[in-house]
């Protein structure tokens, strides 16, 4: 069997051809362009998507089956008619919402957290539907002549390639609208949000089936990061993975039962036909490519290779600390009001210090993730990590020593690829055995920690 696995990211869509006989190639890959249309404010252009997606399957070729993972929680609304996009994406690292969720009660953020789990934070989707249908007037309109569809992405490319307006139980579990108990939309969430519930799509299994194009079958759709922990082998409670891309996520799967999580998320990892849900851990950082690609920008590096020509003790040790919070922090803080922080810096500090600060600041706040996520179920004393971070050595060991546990690298790094193909049915595990294994070398202390809360007090304090 041949699989296109597309995966449909936050920068780009790419498309890898998996087979049964063990290969696995990237055929294409597309970027689309990013927009800040204000403060707070990130969209992506639906019919760029789109049309993106068309491209990179076409270039897979002659295929058995598709499987598509989609971003998550970024969303939008579409005519039911027409199937004309009526908004932009707006991006799940969106914030344009936050004054909004709040001014709602205590009462409200109790309802979310018992019903679907999440917090009311900007991230999910829920506020942001409820906003289009507040201020969009193209949107307003299609509501009042019943003609609106709201929805992920996944159910407007699935609704526009093959007329199917579907979505996954782990999609709509990011939602911030879905009854985690009962796996159906949420009458209470929706209500609180404004969203009318019947404008969202039929929620089914990642493996239920969601038409075809030109007679070919998609088999799979499914949230890229749950697709990456089903691709990182990730099965027994406590596996766990964190894929390093725009944001850093974690997730650690944690059985059929619906997890306490305390500040962290309960998330569905994946249901399958016939078969109980999983349930996950859930956390991320807002920030992580997405820092690294700032710091490119600005100049403070030119070159990938830059990003382990380090030399000496580490930024932090030197005193000198970054808070990678463009977008705010995430679990387990939920403070959007954090800023992003440059802090220790003297007359002796280079760029390389500064780029350095910046891998640092990314590792020890995915250290203090790794550890709210043990603090409310055992988690593996091995982590398995992909994502563009995942080349740096320095980042890895750096890492390793600051969580205090071995962080594993598969040499494929495809892992939302081929958790899609696996997902179709294809056995990938040759493809994970070769690993490069860091363990914690104690090179990060108790007082390089301490330092790097206090930096995280500071950024905290200034957007308030």
């Amino acid at each position: 069997m041949r699989v296109a696995a597309i995966d449909q990211g936050t920068t780009s869509t790419r498309c890898l051809v998996v087979t049964d006989g063990g290969t696995a190639e990237v055929v294409a890959s597309r970027r689309h362009a990013q927009f800040y249309p204000a403060a707070n404010h990130v969209e992506h252009d639906p019919e760029e998507l789109l049309v993106n997606i068309r491209a990179v399957l076409a270039a897979a070729g002659p295929v058995d089956a598709i499987a598509i993972a989609n971003q998550g929680e970024s969303c939008l609304a579409w005519d039911a008619v027409s199937g004309e996009a009526l908004s932009p994406v707006i991006v799940w690292q969106d914030a344009r919402t936050a004054q909004t969720l709040a001014a709602l009660p205590p009462s409200a953020t109790h309802l979310s957290k018992e019903i679907c789990g999440l917090p009311l934070d900007p991230y999910f989707s829920a506020s942001k539907l409820a906003w289009l249908v507040r201020h969009n007037p193209a949107v307003a309109e299609a509501k009042a002549a019943g003609r609106l569809r709201l929805g992920t992405t996944d159910a407007f490319f699935l609704d526009r390639l093959t007329g199917c307006f579907r979505t996954d139980l782990a999609t709509a579990s990011r939602t911030g609208l879905l009854n985690l108990s009962t796996g159906d939309w949420s009458p209470e969430l929706c209500a609180l949000h404004g969203v009318t519930m019947d404008c969202l799509p039929m929620v089914g299994p990642v493996d239920g089936g969601f038409g075809s194009i030109e007679g070919t079958p998609i088999r799979v759709s499914i949230v890229d990061q749950q697709a990456a922990l089903y691709g990182h082998g990730c099965r027994t409670a406590g596996d766990c993975k964190i894929t390093f891309g725009t944001g850093a996520f974690l997730l650690s799967v944690a059985g059929n039962a619906r997890p306490s999580t305390g500040e962290l998320l309960p998330t569905i990892a994946w249901q399958m036909q016939g078969a109980r849900a999983v349930f996950a851990i859930e956390g991320g950082v807002y920030d992580a490519g997405a820092a690294v690609e700032w710091a490119r920008k600005i100049g403070l590096y030119a070159e990938n290779a830059e990003l382990d020509c380090f030399e000496g003790p580490s930024a932090i040790r030197r005193g000198l600390v970054f808070v990678p919070a463009f977008s705010g922090l995430a679990a387990p803080y939920w403070d959007r009001h954090a800023a992003p922080l440059f802090i220790g810096m003297n007359h002796a500090t280079e760029r390389s210090d500064m780029v350095r600060a910046v891998l640092e600041g990314i590792a020890l706040l995915t250290a203090r993730l790794i550890e709210a996520a043990s603090a409310v179920a055992p988690i593996g004393d091995t982590i398995s990590i992909d994502g563009g971070l995942s080349n740096s050595r320095y980042f890895v060991r750096f890492l390793a020593a600051a969580s205090g546990r071995t962080i594993c690298v598969p040499a494929m790094r495809e892992l939302t690829a081929l958790g899609l193909a696996e997902l179709c049915g294809i056995d990938v595990a040759a493809m994970r055995r070769e690993t490069e294994i860091f363990a914690p070398d104690g090179s990060v202390g108790a007082e390089d920690h301490a330092r790097f809360a206090r930096a995280i007090d500071n950024a905290r304090c200034w957007g308030r």
